[in-house]
């Protein structure tokens, strides 16, 4: 069988280009149209022609969404977004709404994938959406291994199948949720998803106004709405039996740190490396995991906060050498690990000095961003972070 492709969130362009130097085979990445406008590449800037050419420089695919569920006064804008998207060479345009697919289809040779927003979960939506031209199908994260198999059976190798494997999942069907309309005027299903469903929540009786009771007995209230976060990582083989042929990860609002580490996780595992894949994993900022509906039929929810557990914080971006950004603060006599691509383990050291940007010896780094200078006995790539324990 031929190893899936493993497609990373590029959330802007330093998070793309980790994507691709920690193994990813393609990023998925969003203009004016997309479901995450707060991680959107300007096309004024030339922000996106200079990511689509840089990731096709490095023999990598680029998807971009098109997937917000458009007004009847959208379609003149879109048009031309999509005109643009074929100058740029993308390798295809992600979309959820059947106006847009004929827009795509009758304008330009731009490949379509279905959105996850289409929640397709049956055959029989897939072969229809096939036979309108879709050369993918990313299916709703509702969809059982016996439902992905049967379905990548059904089509025969005439439309490819692609599902998420990691990352947050959405307490309602695949993002088609109004909450943080009536709660915040921000529309999820155009990209402005404020999570009401990480919110904390309680019950307030009609007659006792502003007296309000946990629906559990917690003195935070509950989150009753707030899910798990998807891992089947320790699956991949059984979804490649499947006919799966792209692992989707979730988190383009999420850290360079994010996609560094999780894109090398499955990459490794990819490759058939034999490690404790969970262990690394672990260490990112998250919540509970679940393998989803994809293996269990329920206890999806978490209801003791909403939090991400953070086991470890990045301490700095490396820019080659010795130089380095700082992001977290640590001092002389802190061990550090060091995030490399294709390293099997993290190597670590010990902190014996810091230098700022002066030279000047300095016994702490606790200034955001500003440049400091290490010596760690190790060759450090520019795309290395070093990651310190957090403090419990």
């Amino acid at each position: 069988m031929k190893t899936p492709e493993l497609l990373a969130p590029a959330g802007d362009f330093s998070k793309l280009k980790f994507a691709i130097k920690y193994g990813a085979d393609a990023v998925y990445l969003g203009g004016q149209f997309g479901l995450r406008a707060g991680a959107a590449f300007s096309e004024d800037s030339n922000e996106l022609e200079e990511a689509v050419s840089y990731a096709h420089s490095q023999g990598k695919k680029v998807y971009v969404t098109v997937n917000i569920f458009p007004r009847n006064g959208d379609f003149k804008q879109i048009l031309l977004h999509i005109k643009h998207l074929q100058k740029l060479g993308v390798d295809a345009v992600i979309v959820s709404d059947l106006g847009v697919l004929r827009l795509v289809r009758e304008n330009t040779d731009l490949e379509v994938h279905i959105s996850t927003q289409a929640n397709v979960i049956n055959k029989f939506t897939a072969e229809e959406y096939v036979k309108l031209g879709a050369k993918r199908i990313i299916l709703a994260r509702e969809c059982s291994i016996g439902e992905i198999k049967e379905i990548a059976d059904h089509l025969k190798n005439r439309c490819e199948i692609e599902i998420f494997v990691h990352g947050s999942m959405c307490m309602s069907y695949s993002g088609r949720c109004m909450i943080s309309n009536y709660m915040t005027n921000r529309e999820a299903n155009r990209g402005e998803c404020s999570q009401p469903c990480r919110y904390k929540y309680a019950l307030m009786e009609e007659k006792r106004p502003f007296e309000f009771w946990p629906v559990e007995e917690d003195i935070h209230g509950t989150y009753i709405m707030n899910s798990k976060e998807l891992c089947l990582i320790d699956h991949l083989d059984e979804l490649t039996a499947c006919g799966v042929t792209s692992f989707k990860i979730e988190g383009r609002m999420k850290s360079e740190y994010y996609v560094a580490s999780v894109v090398k996780a499955y990459r490794l595992a990819l490759d058939g490396r034999k490690l404790n894949y969970k262990k690394e994993i672990d260490k990112i900022p998250h919540r509970p995991w679940t393998t989803g509906f994809v293996f269990e039929k329920g206890a999806h929810v978490f209801t003791e906060h909403s939090n991400q557990v953070s086991p470890y914080n990045v301490a700095a971006i490396c820019l080659g050498g010795e130089k380095i950004l700082q992001r977290n603060p640590f001092s002389v006599g802190d061990e550090l690990e060091i995030l490399s691509p294709g390293e099997n383990h993290n190597k670590t050291f010990i902190v014996t000095s810091i230098k700022n940007e002066r030279g000047e010896n300095v016994p702490r780094a606790n200034k955001a961003a500003a440049p400091f200078s290490l010596e760690t006995g190790n060759i450090i790539l520019q795309s290395d972070e070093f990651l310190r324990k957090a403090d419990l």
